[in-house]
């Protein structure tokens, strides 16, 4: 089988409500989609996002990396990955580069699972048929006190036992208002549903340990991104201070900065982003290295994707189930009591829609 074409569209869908019924104060998400074509007829699909400012030349990478897979053979991630990384060279490792990259790793994936009649969680290793998931966007820190506590038991009534907030508000806060909010929305919850708390990196050190200790009795699945990703020495002094535990990793990209993480012990709870991993081959990778420090792993955005991921591995834990990219397929896995059903379809399970494609086209 060889690679001998490809196809991408820059997509630009509206926003939409969130899982929450409440308008999205996001209006709009950008995407960039491929198809990667072989001489037998088979296609694979791959997708990749961030920076809508660079939503273009992102697309142009992706263009001019599928290029080079033609005439390889696709069953052959690594051998394609290989070739990519040595020809743009100094590109990488991070960045647009590994972005673009990711796309067409996912495609080469989803190829092999249909050409092998697999789906790509069994590929991978298969350890589960279906995960935990979270609602994620519904309960965020540019919506009022009141607007979280009263989203946080409409997310329940959907059947959902995980959903995540955030804190570190915008503007002038402070201590007392952040722990009142995370104090209020578990108890509009209950106890018995998992309340995970993203900070995106916005409290210093200091910060999250005096707050963190403060809010131990609310009982947080996880705190995340609780500092700067790359400090991983603050992390480790955050994580070594709270019962808590502390998930971190979706901003960094490839497998290295997950070796120096794990090294310093700076998360309890791995957390991989696909796009900035550099696609599923280098995901693996990360899986294994945390299985190896007794660390369980989660994943940041298109559950679509990451389904098969957390699926297929040990120490899979939960995925997030953020929908901004589900409009761009036909069919998605289905959610039932709380857990996303991985897809026995070969490959990914997975078909743009191309009224989508056409309809939202940039």
């Amino acid at each position: 089988m060889k690679i001998t074409g490809l196809q991408t569209h820059l997509v630009r869908l509206p926003g939409q409500p969130t899982l929450a019924d409440v308008p999205d104060k996001a209006d709009q998400y950008t995407f960039v989609t491929l198809q990667l074509r072989t001489d037998e007829g088979v296609e694979g699909v791959g997708m990749t996002f961030f920076g809508a400012a660079l939503s273009a030349t992102l697309k142009s990478a992706v263009d001019q990396l599928a290029a080079l897979t033609v005439g390889e053979d696709p069953l052959r991630p690594e051998a394609v990955v290989e070739k990519l990384c040595g020809a743009a060279k100094n590109a990488g490792p991070g960045g647009i580069f590994t972005l673009a990259l990711s796309a067409i790793d996912i495609a080469l994936w989803d190829i092999k699972g249909k050409a092998l009649g697999v789906p790509v969680w069994k590929l991978l290793g298969g350890f589960r048929d279906r995960v935990p998931t979270y609602a994620s966007g519904a309960l965020t820190r540019d919506l009022t006190l009141e607007q979280v506590v009263a989203n946080g038991p409409k997310l329940v009534a959907k059947g959902f036992r995980q959903m995540k907030t955030q804190l570190a508000l915008p503007g002038k806060t402070s201590a007392k208002q952040e722990i009142e909010r995370v104090r209020l929305v578990r108890e509009s919850i209950g106890p018995d549903i998992d309340l995970m708390c993203d900070i995106n990196q916005r409290w210093s050190v200091q910060q999250a340990i005096s707050i963190g200790r403060r809010i131990e009795d609310v009982g947080l699945y996880w705190l995340e991104d609780i500092t700067a990703c790359d400090d991983f020495a603050g992390l480790a002094r955050v994580a070594d201070a709270l019962d808590t535990p502390v998930a971190g990793g979706e901003y960094v990209y490839g497998p290295v900065p997950f070796r120096h993480m794990m090294e310093a012990r700076s998360v309890d709870i791995v957390m991989v982003d696909l796009m900035r991993a550099g696609g599923i081959t280098q995901w693996m990778k990360i899986a294994g290295m945390a299985e190896a420090f007794n660390l369980p792993i989660v994943s940041h955005l298109v559950p679509e994707i990451h389904v098969h991921l957390v699926a297929a591995v040990p120490n899979g834990l939960t995925v997030e189930y953020m929908p901004r990219a589900l409009r761009l397929y036909k069919e998605t896995p289905k959610i039932e009591d709380g857990m996303l059903i991985v897809p026995q379809k070969p490959g990914l399970g997975l078909e743009f829609d191309p009224e989508v494609l056409k309809r939202y086209a940039q």
